[in-house]
C-alpha cells in the first residue's frame, strides 16, 4: 500500500467510560489528495401508502435518520444488512435520490455539490446498463463521444479510451460484444469493469458504486475490488454499498460506514472497526470474517459477543450500559457510537466544514450544460441504435423474414381477385386485415424505450445527452426504418398477388397509406409504453385499444348505423383511418358487374355495380380529401402521440 493510502495508526487508550480513545484527531483521514466528500445531518423519508382505494392511508417511512460522516481519497465502503439504508445513502451522496423528504448538506471540499455534479462524478449502477449487442470499445467510444468536451480530438478521445481498456485489463476482450440475454458475450467480471470503464471516461475525481459485487464469484469480486483499490491509491474517491465481503476484501477497505434500519452504528477508518466493537463488549473469534462479525452484532446474534473471563469486570459498566430495558440491539449499538471518541472528532471536523460551506453556499449553478452539442448527440445516439437494431436479428431480420412470408400467405389466399360480388367482400376482407396487420404488428414498437429504460435513465442522469437528443435519435434509427422497410416489402409482395387497381399512383398510395397506420399505431405504443417497466403491461394495453378501435374500423359495423352517442368513438380508431383510406384508393373507379355500362345506372339486378356505390354505402366521400383527410388525421395523431410519449420520458421519474 502506498504511503498517500496506508492507514493511519491509532494507539488507543482506556477513558473513564472504558472506551478506547483516539490521540489524532483525523481518524479518518487515509489520503491527502482528491476531493473529499462530507456529509452532514442526512435524513431521508419517504411517504408509503397502505390500505386499498378510498381506505387507503399515506404514512412517513423514515429511511435515513440523522447521517453525518467524511469520506476520502480512498475505498469507503458502506456495509449493513438488507434494508439498512446503505444503496439510499450512497444515492444521497451521489445526488441521485429524490430531494422530496431528503435533509441535510452534502459538500465536496468543503463547498456545495456544483449543479454538474453528477456529470462530472462516476456512478456504477448494481445492474450493469451496457448496450450488449455492441463492443467494449464500442461502448467506452460511446461514452468518450458524448462525455468528453468537443474540443478534443478524435484521436485524443481513442487514446483515452485505449489507456482505459489497458487499465482494466480488457484488451483481449476488446472487440468483442459485451452479450446480451441472447447472445453470449464477455465474463461477468469483465461486463462490471466495462461498466466501471464508462464512469471512468471523464477520470472522475470521485467514484460511486452499488454493490460492485453483486453476481460475480468470490475470485472475481476480489478482482473488482483490486482494480479498485489501485484506482483509489491514484488519489480517486471510492464509495461503494456492499452487502457482505469476505476477509480479503474487507482488508482492502479504507474508511468503514456500517448502517441499519437508516441509523448509524460506526463511521472510521475500517481496520480499527474491530478494536471498536472490543470496547463494547463484543470480540470478534480469530478466524471470523470481521464483515459477518458486524453483521452478526447488528443482527442481536449472542453468539457474536465474545468475552474473556479476564476482561469482564473492565466491562461490567459497558455490559450495564448496552442492557437498558427496552432498547433494541442497533438503539444501543447506535447510542454506543454517538457518545464515542470516533464520532465527536468527526463532530468537530464536521463544524468545521460546515462554517465554509455557510460562505459558499450560494457559489452552487442551477442548471447543468452538457459536454456536447444536440447534433452531436443525436447522431451518436442514432448510429448507436442502428447498430443495436443489426446487432439484433430477432427485432431486424425477423421481422423481414416474417412480412415477407405473411405477404406470400395473404397473397396466396386472396390471389387475383376478380371484379364480381365476390370481388368486393374479398377486397374489403384484404384490406381490413392489411390495416389491422399493421396494427398489431406495431405492437413491438412499445420495447423501443422499455427496454432501454434502466440505460436511458443512467445516462441521462450522468450527461451523456439531452432527453430530447435521444428521443429523436432513436425515432430516426429505430422507428422510421422498422416501421418503413415492412410496408414497403408487404406492399410490393401483396399488390400484384393480389391483382389490386393497375395504377402507379394507386399503389403508392397503397404504401403511403400503411407506412401512416403502422406510424400511427407504433406512435401509440410509444404514447403507452414511454416510462412504463414491464413490457407485458404496454402490450397488453396495446392490444385491448386496438380490439376496440376494430371494432370502429368500418367493416364489423357500418359506421352509418352507430347511434350518435357512440359514433364518435370512431374519430379516434387508427384502422379506420387507414381501412378508408385503403378502400377510397381501390374501390374508386371499379366496376363490379358483368357488362356494367355506366349509361345503365345500375339497371343489371346486383345491389351493388360500382366501386362509388360502395364507398357511399360506407359513409366515404369520393372527392379527393375523401381520401387525404384519412392521412391528415393519421399525421395528427402520430404528432400527439409522440408528443405524449416525449413529454412521459422528459417528466419520467429519474431518481430512485
Amino acid at each position: 500500500m502506498s504511503s498517500n493510502n496506508a492507514q493511519v495508526s491509532i494507539p488507543m487508550s482506556q477513558n473513564t467510560n472504558g472506551r478506547p480513545e483516539m490521540t489524532t484527531s483525523n481518524a479518518l483521514k487515509t489520503c491527502t489528495e482528491g476531493a473529499v466528500l462530507s456529509f452532514h445531518n442526512i435524513g431521508y423519508q419517504v411517504k408509503v401508502k397502505s390500505g386499498f382505494l378510498l381506505c387507503q392511508k399515506t404514512a412517513e417511512k423514515e429511511i435515513l435518520k440523522d447521517i453525518n460522516g467524511i469520506m476520502r481519497p480512498g475505498l469507503n465502503a458502506i456495509l449493513g444488512p438488507t434494508g439498512g439504508g446503505k444503496s439510499s445513502l450512497l444515492d444521497i451522496l451521489a445526488a441521485r435520490k429524490d430531494p422530496r423528504g431528503l435533509s441535510g448538506d452534502v459538500l465536496i471540499n468543503g463547498a456545495p455539490r456544483p449543479a454538474n455534479f453528477k456529470c462530472n462524478s462516476g456512478y456504477v449502477v448494481q445492474d450493469d446498463v451496457v448496450m450488449g449487442t455492441l463492443t467494449v470499445r464500442e461502448n467506452l467510444q460511446f461514452s468518450a463521444a458524448l462525455r468528453l468536451p468537443t474540443t478534443m480530438k478524435n484521436h485524443e478521445k481513442n487514446e483515452r479510451v485505449n489507456m482505459i481498456i489497458q487499465e482494466l485489463g480488457l484488451s483481449k476482450v476488446a472487440d468483442s460484444k459485451v452479450g446480451t440475454q441472447f447472445m453470449r458475450g464477455v465474463s461477468g467480471g469483465e461486463r462490471k469493469r466495462t461498466s466501471i470503464g464508462m464512469e471512468l471516461i471523464t477520470d472522475p475525481a470521485i467514484l460511486f458504486l452499488d454493490e460492485p459485487t453483486t453476481g460475480l464469484d468470490s475470485s472475481t469480486a476480489n478482482a473488482v475490488l483490486l482494480l479498485l483499490k489501485r484506482m483509489s491509491k491514484q488519489g480517486r474517491t471510492v464509495i461503494f454499498s456492499i452487502h457482505q465481503p469476505r476477509y480479503s476484501i474487507f482488508k482492502l477497505f479504507d474508511s468503514l460506514t456500517l448502517l441499519a434500519a437508516g441509523r448509524l452504528i460506526f463511521h472510521g477508518p475500517a481496520q480499527e472497526a474491530l478494536g471498536y466493537f472490543a470496547s463494547a463488549g463484543y470480540n470478534c473469534e480469530p478466524y471470523n470474517n470481521p464483515a459477518d462479525f458486524f453483521l452478526d452484532v447488528i443482527n442481536g446474534d449472542s453468539s457474536a459477543v465474545v468475552l474473556n473471563r479476564e476482561e469482564e469486570d473492565s466491562k461490567a459498566r459497558v455490559a450495564e450500559e448496552l442492557s437498558r430495558k427496552d432498547k433494541t440491539m442497533i438503539d444501543k449499538l447506535t447510542e454506543f457510537y454517538a457518545s464515542s471518541t470516533f464520532f465527536r472528532e468527526m463532530k468537530t471536523e464536521l463544524d468545521g466544514v460546515s462554517g465554509v460551506q455557510k460562505k459558499k453556499k450560494n457559489l452552487a449553478l442551477k442548471e447543468a450544460t452538457y459536454a456536447t452539442s444536440f447534433c452531436h448527440q443525436l447522431r451518436w445516439i442514432a448510429r448507436r441504435s442502428f447498430k443495436n437494431l443489426l446487432g439484433n436479428p430477432q427485432a431486424s431480420i425477423a421481422q423481414i423474414i416474417i412480412t415477407a412470408f405473411l405477404g406470400l400467405v395473404v397473397g396466396a389466399i386472396f390471389y387475383g381477385l376478380k371484379n364480381d360480388q365476390t370481388g368486393i367482400q374479398n377486397r374489403a376482407g384484404v384490406l381490413f386485415f392489411l390495416t389491422t396487420n399493421q396494427c398489431f404488428s406495431s405492437v413491438s414498437a412499445v420495447e423501443l424505450f422499455v427496454v432501454e429504460k434502466k440505460l436511458f435513465i443512467h445516462e441521462y442522469i450522468s450527461g451523456y445527452y439531452r432527453v430530447s437528443a435521444y428521443f429523436f435519435g432513436k425515432l430516426l434509427s429505430d422507428l422510421l426504418p422498422m416501421r418503413m422497410l415492412p410496408s414497403i416489402i408487404f406492399t410490393c409482395i401483396t399488390y400484384f398477388l393480389l391483382g389490386l387497381k393497375p395504377t402507379v399512383e394507386a399503389f403508392f398510395t397503397m404504401m403511403f397509406t400503411l407506412m401512416m397506420v403502422a406510424y400511427s399505431a407504433s406512435s401509440m405504443g410509444l404514447a403507452i409504453a414511454a416510462g412504463q417497466s414491464v413490457v407485458s403491461i404496454a402490450t397488453l394495453l396495446m392490444t385491448i385499444s386496438f380490439v376496440f378501435m376494430m371494432m370502429f374500423s368500418g367493416l364489423l359495423v357500418n359506421l352509418t348505423t352507430i347511434v350518435p352517442w357512440l359514433s364518435w368513438l370512431q374519430y379516434f380508431s387508427i384502422p379506420r383511418y387507414g381501412f378508408a383510406a385503403l378502400e377510397h384508393n381501390e374501390f374508386l373507379g371499379q366496376h363490379f358487374c358483368p357488362g356494367f355500362n355506366a349509361t345503365m345506372n345500375n339497371t343489371c339486378g346486383y345491389a351493388i355495380c360500382t366501386g362509388e356505390e360502395f364507398l357511399v354505402n360506407q359513409g366515404i366521400d369520393l372527392s379527393p380529401w375523401g381520401l387525404w383527410r384519412n392521412h391528415v388525421a393519421l399525421a395528427c395523431m402520430i404528432i400527439i402521440f409522440l408528443t405524449i410519449a416525449y413529454l412521459k420520458l422528459l417528466f419520467l421519474k429519474k431518481f430512485s
